[in-house]
């Protein structure tokens, strides 16, 4: 099985192949360069550099929010794209699901969370619990199969856009340890220093920020359970009213 993964939801553009569990190509920009130079050209060059057949890719999965509006439409217009091109469906996965996904079977909660502007951030709480599967190196073994872990992700608390206060609140509540990524982690570190009461810390640098290729692997969990729409219905999922739906509504033409 074969998906490419996009994210370009937030500050970085990224793209990536997944081929069953084996990561196939993935690159990430963080430039500030505008997403709508970059992911084409991005996704063009992976695509030429693993001698991948379009035709063979299975899904597209798509960083479907939340996140930037402009970024959100770049990514699901590119989607939409590919889709409707090589008749293949869209995977749409939550661009925070995706983020605490970087922290990949860790005991601690995963708090997400993208500045949101206006003093929010789109946020969830995650973790992740394991699961035992058997499988055996020998059929004759004498001690039966032999087991690995593997680890789901579960959602504790929905997206939202909150104030931080609010967020940590509730991270509080659970007291357990917890770990931060997101852009939003330089813009809220001091203040999650003066109201978290629980142990936490922040994902490093190579792990703070979106990648595809954790796009493209819940995409493909999600597509073996059936779970994609068509390209022609695929749409972000905002959370809230941008700016100018805000302005129109607040001016009573909404």
């Amino acid at each position: 099985m074969k998906i490419i993964g996009i994210d370009s939801s937030g500050l970085v553009a990224s793209v990536a192949i997944l081929e069953d569990n084996k990561l196939v190509a993935e690159y990430t920009v963080n430039n500030k360069k505008t997403h709508s130079q970059t992911l084409l050209p991005m996704l063009e060059e992976i695509v030429a550099s693993s001698g991948l057949d379009m035709k063979e890719i299975d899904a597209i999965a798509i960083a479907a929010g939340p996140g930037s509006f402009t970024g959100l439409r770049i990514g699901s217009a590119t989607a939409k794209g590919l889709g409707l091109a090589l008749k293949k469906p869209i995977v749409p996965v939550s661009t925070l699901e995706a983020l605490a996904y970087n922290l990949y079977g860790t005991d601690s909660l995963v708090c997400p969370i993208m500045d949101a502007r206006r003093n929010q951030v789109y946020t969830g709480i995650y973790e992740f619990s394991k699961k035992e599967v058997e499988f055996s190196r020998d059929a004759d073994t004498e001690n039966g199969g032999c087991y690995y872990c593997e680890y789901q992700i579960n959602v504790i608390k929905e997206a939202c856009a909150v104030p931080i206060g609010e967020i940590v609140q509730a991270l509080n509540e659970k007291g357990r340890e917890v770990i931060f990524l997101g852009d939003g982690v330089p813009v809220f570190a001091e203040q999650l220093k003066g109201l978290m009461k629980v142990p936490y810390s922040f994902a490093s640098a190579h792990l703070v920020l979106q990648k595809a290729g954790c796009v493209a692997g819940l995409g493909m969990e999600k597509y073996k359970e059936g779970i994609y729409e068509d390209a022609a219905v695929h749409s972000p999922e905002y959370l809230r009213l941008s700016q100018a739906e805000r302005e129109r509504k607040e001016a009573g033409l909404l």
